[in-house]
């Protein structure tokens, strides 16, 4: 059995979800202005977090789906999830997140996207990575950019959200364009 791995960036650290995350997964993804900019459930009820868990490990042993809990580096505190689902026939994966409110506008939602695209491009060697977010959050969008995806165009009404039709903006970006604006690094594996 493989398990998700942990990666680390200056801040934070991304990690498998436990079910003792459950009440903050609850407290964090259960706020309303979360699942209005999402399609997280509201109300967000007991046990919808521990089933949610309960599905990751399956996920990634399939080769489906990376889900890793954000946590912050100096005190372990979760502040949301980031994921990516993975098409292999393809080769590539659609980067998905969310952070909890009170983590807003701190930049951590970048710094772990960018290392997931990292993962995605170094480890698994997809050759796209592509996201959506709903037009009325373009702090999202704001994500996508600042980890060097182009916008691609917008999903005309293509998600049904509490009785009204809203529009998705799609970015992505390819293996080369990730390899032409990461700064240099050594090979994995390999000591700075």
């Amino acid at each position: 059995m493989t398990f998700i791995p942990t990666l680390a960036t200056a801040r934070l650290i991304l990690r498998p979800f436990t079910l003792e995350d459950a009440p903050t997964v609850r407290a964090l993804a259960g706020e309303r202005e979360i699942a209005e900019m999402t399609t997280i459930p509201h109300p967000y009820e007991e046990g919808m977090a521990e089933e949610w868990i309960g599905t990751h490990q399956r996920a990634f042993e399939g080769g489906e789906l990376v889900t890793w809990a954000i946590t912050r580096r100096e005190d372990g505190a979760l502040l949301g999830a980031m994921s990516l689902s993975l098409n292999k026939a393809n080769r590539y994966a659609e980067l998905g997140y969310w952070v909890g409110k009170p983590y807003w506008g701190r930049g951590y939602c970048t710094e772990a996207a960018q290392e997931a695209l990292r993962y995605a491009f170094e480890v698994l060697g997809v050759n796209r990575v592509q996201a959506r977010h709903m037009t009325k959050n373009p702090a999202s969008g704001r994500v996508m950019q600042k980890i060097g995806m182009t916008y691609e165009g917008t999903l005309r009404q293509s998600v049904y959200r509490w009785e009204k039709f809203e529009d998705m903006a799609m970015y992505a970006i390819l293996r080369e364009e990730y390899l032409m604006r990461r700064p240099e690094q050594p090979p994995l594996g390999e000591p700075a």
